[in-house]
């Protein structure tokens, strides 16, 4: 029994993001996600003009005389949803936590997905694997996906992409649309992201707040690591100090981009002080181009 406050919650979230839904997303999301590729649909006599290659050489064996196979256009898709529940994503010092904004994402792409009549999944993560739901179809379904997605508290706190992916290869079978959501602060995943995305499309939706990025020059402070719960005071006052920060976290942005780069992997970021809405759509529309 879902408690009525949730539901609330969850109900706000459709409204919030029902417009963006229906206006920005829905024939974006269509045109871009839309299935690939043909799919068997049976086998039929054959018929003057048909083309010799889509002969069934078994069925026409059996049968005495020509049947081909007929192949329609595949259509439905299989949107996965990776979401990074580690201890890291409980951080925001601006507007929300990266974990409400990367929640809230996840709601936006679910909702575009059973609007669009495919199915949908879940998979939570730290360093290991907290939740899954299998990909199905419907609102009920989709209203799970997101309810999780709001509210699963995680008994993990670091991250482990690379089992997550693992995990996902192994219990996804079907080619899918993985949106994987993190702050990626986690051990080399690089090997394991190639494999499944030559699988899988992967898009990468990155979480960053402000405060990764720059210090305020604000005096001492105690800065802690709350994937491993380790400390250190610095001086904030101290350019050089602000300075190196702001180096380190660029360095890691372009290593991220780098390995994202590499392995063919689209990215989305996203940050906490700015609207998503902005990020989402601009994907989608580049990627759009892409296609035509």
């Amino acid at each position: 029994m879902i408690p009525k406050e949730v539901l609330k919650d969850i109900r706000r979230i459709q409204i919030t993001t029902a417009r963006m839904v229906s206006d920005v997303f829905a024939g974006q999301y269509q045109s871009v996600f839309k299935g690939k590729g043909m799919e068997f649909d049976e086998v039929r006599e054959y018929l003057p003009g048909d083309e010799i290659r889509s002969i069934d050489w078994n069925v026409t064996a059996r049968m005495g005389h020509p049947y081909v196979k007929k192949f329609v256009e595949e259509r439905e898709l299989t949107v996965m949803l990776l979401l990074d529940m580690s201890a890291s994503s409980y951080f925001g010092s601006v507007r929300q936590l990266k974990v409400h904004c990367a929640a809230q994402i996840c709601s936006v792409l679910a909702l575009s997905a059973v609007r669009n009549n495919d199915k949908v999944g879940f998979l939570g993560f730290t360093d290991s694997i907290e939740k899954f739901i299998p990909p199905r179809k419907g609102v009920r379904h989709v209203l799970r996906v997101v309810r999780e997605a709001l509210y699963f508290k995680a008994a993990g706190t670091r991250t482990d992409i690379a089992a997550a992916l693992e995990y996902l290869n192994r219990v996804v079978r079907r080619r899918s649309v993985v949106f994987l959501i993190s702050d990626f602060y986690s051990p080399d995943f690089k090997k394991v992201l190639r494999v499944a995305n030559k699988r899988h499309d992967i898009v990468a939706i990155t979480i960053t707040d402000p405060r990764e990025l720059a210090l305020p020059p604000v005096g001492m402070i105690r800065l802690i690591d709350p994937e491993t719960n380790e400390s250190f005071v610095v001086d904030t006052s101290d350019k050089r100090v602000r300075d190196d920060f702001a180096q380190d976290a660029r360095g890691r942005l372009k290593e991220r981009q780098s390995l994202f780069t590499s392995a063919h992997v689209d990215t989305i970021d996203v940050r906490t002080d700015v609207p998503y809405a902005s990020s989402l759509i601009r994907f989608f529309r580049q990627r759009e181009r892409r296609r035509l």
